[in-house]
């Protein structure tokens, strides 16, 4: 079988887990894939770049490609279809070639919820509160109504970003279930669930993105930051008592939908998970 060629477009993406769990997995399954780091701050560049690098990666043969911040929106005007689910969530995580075409799709979605369900299944869903409206906020907004949530409120340091989000997702999903709101405070006011969907936390965005007394012990918080894996949010939710979920688990299922989608082939979840835990470890 000739080499899969891979590769992950994004912002600081240097300490990136996905070009070993990729390519360790394929290992397991006796498929060749190299998986390559396209970092623009390592090349001091922003998104103005990406129009170059996908016609590049169609010259040079790739395979597929992961999208990270903050690439996951302007990425789609450049490819030429899309999923279903990429479309309703109005971001692409994932590229694939298909023949001579380039489409997007989005395993944030799946591989959140995939990692939800695995780390906090008695979680009350009442009313969820997501703080960031980008790309991965719209795939969790998108997996969390999915689930089932009965209210959801999305915060946005640009409120205009929360409240299309919302629209969006209403077009989608019956009864009207989400909604904006410009303070986080006011959000949180009887909320059961805080999704952190923000680079904030990450180790190139350091902090917290909202302060820690608006936390409390019945509040389960799910983080989608991965490195670092401890973030200062789920440091402070844990000292406080909420239940929370890692970015590691989103992390994972997203990987395992990518390696579907790259090579058709199913991964192995448990086996990604344990090695991702003990890369991170």
């Amino acid at each position: 079988m000739k080499k899969l060629l891979l590769g992950l477009i994004g912002a600081g993406i240097q300490r990136s887990l996905s070009p070993v769990l990729q390519e360790e997995e394929a290992r397991h399954h006796g498929l060749r894939l190299h998986y390559q780091l396209i970092d623009l701050d390592a090349a001091g560049a922003g998104t103005e770049a990406l129009p170059g690098l996908i016609a590049a990666a169609r010259i040079m043969g790739f395979a597929g490609l992961n999208v990270t911040y903050p690439c996951k929106q302007a990425v789609i005007a450049l490819l030429d279809a899309l999923s279903e689910e990429a479309r309703a969530i109005g971001a692409v995580n994932t590229v694939v070639r298909e023949c001579d075409r380039l489409v997007g799709y989005n395993t944030d979605g799946s591989g959140w919820s995939w990692g939800f369900r695995r780390a906090l299944p008695k979680a009350d869903l009442s009313r969820v509160v997501l703080l960031g409206a980008g790309g991965a906020g719209s795939a969790c907004a998108d997996a969390v109504l999915r689930l089932g949530a009965h209210q959801l409120v999305i915060v946005d340091r640009e409120p205009s970003r929360a409240v299309a989000l919302a629209e969006r997702v209403n077009r989608h999903f019956a009864g009207g279930r989400a909604s904006a709101a410009v303070d986080a405070a006011a959000a949180l006011e009887g909320a059961t669930g805080l999704i952190q969907a923000t680079p904030v936390g990450m180790a190139r965005h350091p902090g917290m993105p909202l302060s820690e007394r608006l936390l409390k012990p019945s509040l389960w918080v799910s983080e989608i930051v991965y490195v670092p894996l401890q973030t200062p949010l789920l440091k402070a939710a844990r000292r406080i008592g909420c239940a929370t979920a890692d970015g590691g688990h989103m992390n994972v299922g997203q990987a395992v939908g990518a390696f579907k989608l790259f090579t058709g082939v199913d991964a192995d979840p448990a086996r990604m998970d344990a090695h991702f835990r003990q890369l991170v470890s």
